[in-house]
C-alpha cells in the first residue's frame, strides 16, 4: 500500500457528528472535528414527556460540511489529494419521510418546522402502540416475519415509526413517497442521488430494524403491511429488496459535493451502516466476544461464522443478520435504551436547585452564578462515582431497575419504567447513584445471559464509547457484575474509525474489512478485572434485581390490562 492514502470516517451520534481523516495503512488519526447539532441542543422539535425526539436534516448537512472542512484545514495538500473514500455511520433506526426525489420533507419550505417531516431519532418512542400492533399482526401469518429480530418488533424501529407518523400527519402522508434511514440518506446525498428508487439500502439497518431478510426474498410482502394499515399500502413496493453490506461502494462523490467539501472528485462514498455496528469494527470485535458500545444507550454485539448459525435463532434481541457487522458473518445486536442517559438524568435531578434557584440569588451576580452552575454540574458525576466506589457492596442495599427509557433487550418493551427499592431516610445521592450504576450493569448481564441461554457463547467482553473510556467506577462495576474481564479499546472515536476502516475497504486498499481492522486497529489500552469478593455478592444482588424486574413487569402488564378493560367498557 502506498503511504499517501487516506480515508474519512463520519460518525453521526445522538448529540453531534464527528469526522476523522485516517492514515489508511496505519489507522492513525491525522485530523478530527466535532459539530454539535444546534437545533437539537436547543431542544427543538422534541417533547420528552411524549417520548418524541426528532432531528432536523439541516443539523446533519451543516455538521457534515463543517466537520469535513475543519478536518481538511488541519492537513496539507498532499493529504487532501490522497483521500480515497469516505464512509458514514449514523444512529438507527433513525428514518425520515422523503419525496420522490429523495429529499427529506423537512427541507421543503412547507414542512421546515414540522417534526413529523424530520428524522425520527432512534430514542423516539412515540410508536409504542404501532409496535404492539405489528407484533400482534405478525402472529396472523404462517411465515414468521419477526424471527430474525428476536421475535418482538420495537417502537425504536423503522416500520413502527413510519406507521405512527403516517397515521398522525395527513400532510406528511400525502407528500411522502418513501422512508429512508439516516445511514442510507447521507451516502445518497453525497453521491448526488435524485431518485428515491435509486437509494441503496444497507443490510445493517434493513435487517435489524426493517424486517428485511434474504430468507424472505427481501422485505415482507405488500400484503403484510397493507393489511396492517392501509396507510402503508404501496410502501413495501417502493423499497428495493436488494441490500448492500458496508464494504460496498454507494458510488462516486458528486461534483457538487466534491467542490462543496473540497474533496477529490474521484473518491468513493461507501454504503452506510448503524453507528454501533461500524463501532464494533473500529473496536476490533472478535467472534463470540460481546462488544459493548456504551454511550447514551448501549448496543451490544456479537459476530459468529455464518455456517455455525444455520439453526440458531436468539429470542428477544435486536436481530441477527448476515453481513450486518462484518460481511460473511452473522451479526447479532442487543442493547439497553438508557445507559449514559440514566446517569445524565440523575445528574440533572441532583443539579435542579443549581439550575433553577442559583440564577435568582441576590448574593452573587448572574455571570458568577452561571459559572458556578457549570463548574458544579461538570463535577457531579465524578464526585458521585468517587463516593459510590467507597461504599460496601452488600446484598441488602438500595436496588434499582434501569428502565428509564423502557427496555430494549432482552424482550423489547418501551412501556416499562424504572424504579428504586429499599430507600430509607439514610439513602443519599451516592448510594442511589451506586444502585443506578449497578442496575445498568445488571441489565447488561441479563443480555449476556440471554445469548448464553440461546446457545451463543460469550468468550470475552470489549468496551468502547464515552462511558467505557471515562467512567472507571462504572466499568469496574460492570466487570464485577458480569464476572468477566472487560478490554477497553484505545480509540476515543471507534465508530468514526470503523467507518474509516470500511472506507479503506471500499477504496480497494484492503481485500476485506477484517484485513483493515488488523492493520488500522490500535488495540486495547486497559482491562478491568472482576474482584472475586464483589463478584460473589453481585451474583446474589443480580437475582434480587431479576425478581424486582418481574414484579415491575407484572404490575405494568396488570395496569395495561386494566386500562384496556376501562376503554372497552366506555
Amino acid at each position: 500500500m502506498s503511504e499517501d492514502k487516506y480515508v474519512i470516517g463520519v460518525d453521526y451520534g445522538t448529540d453531534s457528528v464527528r469526522s476523522v481523516i485516517v492514515h489508511a495503512s496505519t489507522g492513525k488519526e491525522v485530523a478530527a472535528a466535532t459539530f454539535v447539532y444546534p437545533r437539537w441542543k436547543k431542544g427543538l422539535y422534541c417533547n420528552a414527556a411524549k417520548n418524541q425526539f426528532r432531528q432536523h436534516p439541516s443539523d446533519y448537512i451543516e455538521g457534515l460540511e463543517q466537520t469535513v472542512k475543519q478536518c481538511l484545514q488541519q492537513v496539507d495538500a498532499a493529504v487532501r489529494a490522497g483521500i480515497k473514500a469516505l464512509s458514514v455511520d449514523t444512529t438507527g433506526s433513525t428514518p425520515v419521510a422523503v419525496n420522490e426525489a429523495g429529499v427529506p420533507l423537512a427541507l421543503l419550505p412547507e414542512f421546515s418546522e414540522n417534526p413529523n417531516a424530520m428524522f425520527v431519532l432512534w430514542k423516539d418512542h412515540t410508536a409504542v402502540k404501532e409496535a404492539a400492533e405489528i407484533n400482534a399482526h405478525a402472529e396472523q401469518f404462517e411465515k414468521n416475519y419477526l424471527q430474525y429480530v428476536g421475535g418482538i418488533y420495537s417502537s425504536e424501529w423503522f416500520w413502527a415509526k413510519m406507521l405512527h407518523v403516517l397515521r398522525q400527519d395527513e400532510q406528511v402522508r400525502n407528500a411522502c413517497y418513501t422512508w429512508v434511514e439516516h445511514s442510507d440518506w447521507i451516502p445518497f446525498l453525497l453521491t448526488g442521488g435524485t431518485k428515491s428508487s435509486e437509494i441503496k439500502r444497507n443490510v445493517c439497518a434493513a435487517g435489524h430494524k426493517g424486517l428485511w431478510s434474504a430468507d424472505f426474498g427481501g422485505f415482507p410482502p405488500e400484503e403484510f403491511f397493507a393489511t396492517l394499515d392501509p396507510v402503508l399500502a404501496g410502501q413495501a413496493n417502493r423499497l428495493s429488496n436488494q441490500t448492500y453490506a458496508a464494504d460496498a461502494p454507494a458510488g462516486q462523490i458528486s461534483q457538487e459535493w466534491a467542490e462543496r467539501l473540497g474533496l477529490p472528485q474521484d473518491m468513493l462514498i461507501g454504503i452506510g451502516a448503524i453507528d454501533a455496528h461500524m463501532g464494533a469494527v473500529g473496536g476490533q470485535i472478535e467472534p463470540y466476544h460481546l462488544l459493548k458500545v456504551m454511550g447514551t444507550s448501549t448496543c451490544d454485539m456479537i459476530v459468529a461464522p455464518a455456517e455455525s448459525f444455520e439453526d440458531t435463532l436468539v429470542k428477544g434481541i435486536c436481530g441477527q443478520v448476515n453481513g450486518s457487522i462484518i460481511p460473511g458473518m452473522i451479526g447479532m445486536e442487543a442493547g439497553q435504551s438508557a445507559f449514559g442517559d440514566a446517569f445524565a438524568w440523575f445528574k440533572d435531578l441532583i443539579a435542579w436547585p443549581l439550575q433553577h434557584l442559583l440564577s435568582n440569588s441576590t448574593l452573587i451576580d448572574s455571570a458568577t452564578a452561571k459559572a458556578l452552575v457549570q463548574e458544579t454540574s461538570d463535577k457531579i458525576l465524578s464526585e458521585l462515582s468517587k463516593l459510590a466506589a467507597q461504599l460496601p457492596v452488600e446484598t441488602e442495599s438500595e436496588l434499582a431497575v434501569d428502565w428509564l427509557n423502557g427496555r430494549r433487550t432482552p424482550d423489547a418493551d418501551q412501556t416499562l419504567k424504572a424504579a428504586f427499592k429499599g430507600l430509607s431516610l439514610s439513602s443519599d445521592a451516592p448510594s442511589m447513584f451506586k444502585a443506578l450504576v449497578e442496575a445498568t450493569c445488571f441489565g447488561a448481564r441479563r443480555i449476556a445471559d440471554r445469548f448464553v441461554e440461546q446457545g451463543v457463547p460469550v468468550k470475552g467482553v470489549i468496551g468502547i464509547g464515552g462511558v467505557a473510556k471515562k467512567s472507571p467506577f462504572v466499568m469496574q462495576t460492570m466487570a464485577d457484575v458480569l464476572g468477566m474481564p472487560i478490554k477497553i479499546h484505545e480509540s476515543e472515536q471507534t465508530c468514526a474509525l470503523g467507518a474509516a476502516m470500511f472506507a479503506a475497504t471500499v477504496a480497494g486498499l484492503y481485500p476485506n474489512v477484517q484485513a483493515a481492522m488488523e492493520k488500522m486497529g490500535g488495540g486495547f489500552d486497559q482491562v478491568y478485572t472482576p474482584e472475586p469478593q464483589k463478584a460473589e455478592v453481585y451474583t446474589l444482588r443480580y437475582q434480587k434485581y431479576l425478581e424486582y424486574c418481574k414484579f415491575i413487569e407484572f404490575g405494568n402488564t396488570a395496569l395495561k390490562e386494566t386500562q384496556e378493560n376501562l376503554v372497552g367498557a366506555v
